[in-house]
């Protein structure tokens, strides 16, 4: 007997995600919602309660597709379905787990019966299962990046298409698409965000009444799980007609032209990327239409669409908030609003509280206070730029005598060389060092180390293919020993642990040097988010170092440290890199796959009494004994120069750069692609 769901009624709050989520009920073509926030506030929860709501679907008899009796999918593999039986059952809820491998994504060559009967047979994969259904990520973003754009491609087709192991499949697979992600564990590349239809940012509530009321009905449902669910069975009923209701209703809704313009000149005046944002308030503000049991969109409508679709498509860079200025969209609407509007309210103003009435009302109804909508951006640059009181601020007495400067902001972010850690490794996928991966391409085959992990089939037949005779093949069958197998051997890209340690000392503080030197760690902070990288920031200045930012896959919190980094003291470099050894031997412990790629920013200056320097060069070597991949980035400026950066780099076997010459190397990194693009093009001409 399974246990009773958590009730999507009960639960407190939230109404935006509830909103989204229902209307991608109403209408899956909306694209799916993504749920950012943090941690413990019930999104799981509200997703697997939301199944529960779905109406029953009818499919046909014995199809491992789900196909509709009414109209089956002529490409189903399992058809064709002429005169079938109907049967009905409950739409799925599948569940996507991080390390799924994308054979059990899209399903595969059926092994068993391709071996054992000599034929080829597909085996279904969750994307079949989830047809008609729900599919469920958690964790979105820590999913492999070629992952999150298959499923983002059948989500907006709604058809998966294989093509792999002489298998050639096409199958339906329209689903609520539905992904939920904590933003301090990375972001997801705007490229993806962009797939999601509607994005709700949440946040635990901070009224004191409400988190009681939260934990009380958690108590009860834990206490008596069945008893509480039956105390809502009411509501419940309620809100899943109301669902069938709005489907039904859907069809009949019109988008007027008033309204789409409306529409199309807010995703304008928000300059988002391309024409998906408007197809997406489109198809939201029908359902938000059908949703209030309306056939006419309206300004309601389209506001509380832009409200959901586009906060996530605003952003240009990694960090960028997700944000929508209300003021903005306010005067956008009323300047495009028609003179006279369905049934003489589309000329109401913006402040009448239309989020109030319609799709806000009722259970799971969006309000204007809830679901944490996400705060304007009310920054134009990734930096920005100090003020004039911020430039003419004294420096500040510490409470142990050195002095120090107010933090600086950094300097506007420009492209990077790569920097990679030689070797292979075999950490977790992503875009920087050559590793041996799960999702690269196959280089080779292996006999298996420990458990069987990727078949590789071709390898496998070769070996077992000279021994038929000997073990008495009788039919199409082949007879196989576990000798015979080999698996795949892949070669891809790792993601590494990329340290910082930035000198943040009195030698560093002149105040337009450190916006350069910010500038330039910003610049490797967005060349790490790009290759899918986790980051640290160690710092040193007076009497010793701290670990600023523990390593985390969050870039964001990376540059918030970064901006507020105040300067100023002795040059305890020693500190710095001892603490740098301390943190990655911590992190060797807790992911031994992950290789470390150490940027030491640095003048090289060292200070502490007459042996600083050479303590700073024996603890370099300690890291270079232990293997650290390090990159040295050479601050020191003026005409003359002493070249302790470079030193410190020779102590640690890695690569000095200076400032000047990344910059160099970013923008002639631009220039030869820029080169390479017109060459290319010019021969296809």
């Amino acid at each position: 007997m399974t246990e009773a769901r958590y009730p999507f009624t009960a639960i407190v709050g939230m109404d935006d995600l509830r909103l989204g989520l229902l209307l991608n009920a109403v209408s899956p073509a909306v694209g799916g919602v993504l749920v950012r926030g943090e941690k413990g506030t019930a999104k799981s929860t509200m997703v697997r309660a939301l199944a529960g709501l779905l109406p029953s679907i009818a499919t046909v008899a014995g199809c491992r597709f789900a196909c509709d009796p009414a109209a089956p999918d002529p490409q189903c593999p399992d058809g064709p379905h002429p005169g079938a039986a109907a049967a009905e059952r409950p739409a799925h809820l599948v569940e996507l787990p991080v390390g799924v491998a994308e054979d059990r994504v899209v399903g595969s060559l059926d092994l068993e019966r391709a071996l054992a009967e000599g034929v080829q047979a597909y085996e279904p994969g969750l994307l079949a299962k989830a047809h008609r259904g729900v599919l469920y990520i958690d964790e979105v973003n820590l999913l492999q990046d070629h992952l999150v754009d298959l499923l983002l491609d059948a989500a907006a087709m709604g058809r998966s298409y294989v093509e792999r192991e002489g298998v050639s499949v096409r199958h339906a697979a329209r689903f609520l698409l539905v992904g939920t992600m904590n933003p301090e564990e990375g972001e997801l590349r705007p490229q993806l965000l962009d797939r999601f239809g509607l994005t709700v940012e949440i946040a635990a509530t901070r009224d004191a009444d409400e988190r009681a009321e939260v934990v009380r009905r958690r108590l009860a449902y834990d206490a008596d799980p069945a008893g509480f669910a039956a105390r809502w069975d009411g509501r419940e009923r309620e809100l899943a007609e109301r669902i069938t209701a709005a489907r039904e209703l859907l069809p009949d809704v019109e988008l007027s032209d008033p309204a789409l313009r409306q529409i199309t000149a807010v995703c304008a005046a928000f300059e988002v990327d391309g024409l998906r944002a408007d197809i997406v308030m489109a198809r939201t503000a029908v359902a938000l239409a059908a949703w209030a049991g309306r056939t006419a969109v309206l300004e309601e409508d389209v506001r509380k669409a832009a409200q959901l679709a586009l906060p996530h498509r605003r952003r240009r860079n990694p960090f960028d908030a997700p944000g929508l200025d209300e003021e903005q969209l306010d005067e956008t609407l009323a300047e495009h609003r028609a003179p006279e509007g369905p049934e003489g309210e589309g000329a109401e103003g913006p402040d009448e509280g239309p989020d109030d009435d319609g799709p806000g009302s009722g259970p799971g109804g969006g309000g204007p206070d809830g679901g944490g909508a996400p705060a304007p951006d009310t920054s134009d640059s990734p930096a920005g730029e100090a003020s004039s009181d911020d430039v003419a601020a004294p420096p500040r007495q510490r409470p142990g005598g050195s002095r120090e400067s107010a933090p600086v902001a950094a300097d506007r972010p420009y492209r990077t060389r790569l920097f990679e850690v030689d070797g292979t490794g075999r950490g977790a996928q992503g875009r920087r060092s050559p590793a041996e991966t799960a999702a690269g391409h196959t280089v080779r085959a292996r006999r298996p180390r420990g458990r069987l992990a990727r078949l590789h089939l071709s390898a496998t037949l070769r070996a077992a293919a000279p021994h038929q005779l000997a073990r008495g093949r009788s039919g199409r069958a082949l007879v196989l020993r576990r000798d015979d197998l080999r698996e795949q051997v892949r070669r891809g890209r790792e993601s590494n642990l990329v340290l910082f340690v930035v000198d943040a000392s009195g030698s560093m503080a002149a105040r337009q040097r450190m916006t350069a030197v910010k500038g330039a760690v910003l610049s490797l902070l967005m060349d790490a988010y790009q290759r899918r990288d986790k980051i640290g920031l160690v710092t040193f200045r007076g009497a010793g170092a701290e670990l600023a930012l523990p390593p985390t896959s969050s870039v964001e919190v990376g540059a918030a440290r970064l901006e507020q980094l105040p300067t100023g003291g002795r040059t305890p470099l020693e500190a710095g890199l001892l603490r740098a050894h301390e943190v990655l031997r911590v992190e060797r412990l807790r992911d031994p796959d992950r290789r470390p790629l150490l940027v030491v920013v640095t003048d090289g200056r060292a200070t502490g009494g007459q042996d600083a320097l050479p303590r700073a060069r024996r603890a370099a070597g300690l890291l270079a004994a232990q293997g650290v991949a390090a990159v040295v980035l050479d601050c020191e400026s003026g005409p003359v120069r002493l070249g302790l950066a470079r030193e410190l780099a020779a102590h640690l076997h890695g690569e000095a750069v200076s400032l000047d010459d990344l910059r160099a190397e970013g923008v002639a990194s631009l220039v030869r692609e820029a080169r390479t693009t017109m060459t290319t093009t010019r021969k296809a001409a």
